[in-house]
């Protein structure tokens, strides 16, 4: 009880009530004064930073001459009994809704007494049923978080509004048993006829956060790893490659008599042995061109490309090898001004492996024919160049594995022609670097067609 002279009364009010609640507590003031007693409910700020819910009688005392000199406060705290009130209207309103939610829901007042919580809440920070009602919410905090959090809560009750909590900052809840845990949190206020309660939804990712762990040395594993794959390329580079070109370029030598005669049956295994060499070391280059794009180290020089040079230059390279094998190689060239903004040797890349195959695959008195021309896709000017052949053709069941690494079609007229299973594979990843794709159409036993599409032409 506390009795105060009118003038001071104002200033009391000012030093126990909360911020927010000063204006409020002015306006009773001045009920009081007109009626000459009031009794409400109030919020009250207690020395240390606390908040309490109070009881208040205020009763105005006149002097002798009736005028008004005295107010008279009679304060008692009804904490206890305000949150037991809160907590039995929420669980008749709530109480089933909040049991069958998965994540913890916790609801604490202004003066940050746990309201109510749910089973999943009591459970993950290690309470009993009700044994976490009008305790402090600061309790479900680590020590060197709850002094701040007083501030945060009572900030939060200045201006109420759904939001999630810390955001971008690691949370941690604190289990009965001093253990933490990595938490995360979404605020919203709840109305009611008892006050603004705020409802914490707090979900434990302690799992996620292990996952998270493992991924994350699972990642500099695998950059190591890489790293590592990196070297060992880069060794294999000039390991396999320089002897290889030694046994190529002896070889080749050899067959051509540089060193004196050659039997039948000598010219004949060097001629396998020529023919292995070129063969693995083509290999050799698939593998290390496919991890170069695997791992994004492919270095690109856009530049002005005239197509129809090098066109001709591919039909210089390749038209020896299909007239040996008795296949006509021809070219047709619509436009011989055409010119595109790409890289010159990974263009010329492709249009190698794709007539290459169609060379490969066609059998003598067979025809492979490279077209160039202008197009259009969706819209957009583009520029095609298709190899069409008259080859054995693809069945319709291999045609979605075709462009897929290493894959070869096992079948009678397929499987006796060597090759790496990586060039279709190495070629459409090229063109999509290129900002284009290699589309396919094949007819078993009469032929096909590859597309190369490079889009956003720049003539």
């Amino acid at each position: 009880m506390l009795l105060l002279r009118h003038h001071t009364s104002r200033s009391y009010v000012e030093l126990i009530a909360p911020a927010d609640q000063q204006a409020t507590e002015h306006a009773e003031l001045a009920l009081a004064v007109e009626r000459g007693a009031t009794i409400r409910e109030a919020l009250r700020r207690r020395k240390d930073g606390s908040l309490v819910y109070v009881a208040v009688t205020a009763k105005t005392i006149a002097n002798r001459q009736g005028e008004l000199a005295f107010i008279l406060f009679s304060e008692k705290d009804i904490t206890e009994l305000k949150v037991l009130r809160m907590s039995k209207l929420i669980e008749s309103r709530f109480g089933e809704l909040l049991e069958s939610t998965p994540d913890g829901i916790i609801m604490a007042g202004a003066t940050g007494r746990v309201i109510i919580a749910n089973g999943q809440a009591e459970r993950m920070f290690g309470y009993e049923a009700g044994e976490l009602r009008g305790k402090p919410i600061e309790i479900l905090l680590p020590d060197r978080y709850r002094a701040a959090h007083i501030n945060h809560r009572s900030g939060y009750f200045g201006q109420p509004k759904t939001r999630s909590m810390g955001a971008g900052l690691a949370l941690f809840g604190r289990r009965k048993d001093s253990l933490e845990f990595p938490v995360e949190i979404s605020l919203s206020p709840l109305k009611t006829e008892e006050g603004t309660l705020v409802i914490s939804a707090i979900r434990d990712i302690s799992e996620r956060r292990h996952f998270e762990r493992v991924l994350q040395e699972k990642n500099i594993e695998l950059e190591a790893a890489a790293e590592a794959k990196d070297h060992f390329l880069a060794n294999m580079s000039h390991e396999l490659r320089t002897p290889l070109n030694a046994i190529i370029g002896f070889t080749g030598t050899l067959l051509m008599r540089l060193a004196g005669p050659l039997t039948v049956d000598q010219e004949k295994q060097l001629q396998t042995v020529s023919g292995s060499a070129k063969h693995l070391l083509s290999l050799i280059n698939d593998l290390l061109d496919l991890a170069k794009i695997e791992s994004g180290k492919v270095e690109l020089s856009f530049v002005p490309v005239a197509c129809a040079e090098l066109i001709a230059e591919v039909a210089a390279v390749l038209r020896p090898l299909a007239e040996k094998k008795g296949v006509h190689f021809v070219t047709d060239v619509t436009d011989e001004t055409l010119i595109v903004q790409s890289d010159r040797r990974a263009l010329s890349q492709i249009v190698i492996n794709l007539a290459n195959n169609a060379i490969k695959f066609t059998d003598s008195g067979g025809r492979v024919t490279v077209v160039l021309r202008r197009a259009q896709h969706n819209g957009q000017r583009a520029t095609e160049v298709s190899i069409i052949d008259t080859g054995c053709g693809i069945r319709p069941e291999d045609l979605s594995s075709l462009f897929q690494a290493f894959a070869q079609l096992d079948s009678s007229s397929t499987r006796h022609h060597e090759g790496t299973g990586l060039g279709l594979h190495l070629s459409q990843k090229l063109a999509a670097l290129l900002g284009g794709h290699i589309s396919l159409h094949s007819e078993f036993g009469k032929g096909s067609t590859f597309v190369l599409v490079l889009l956003e032409q720049i003539s």
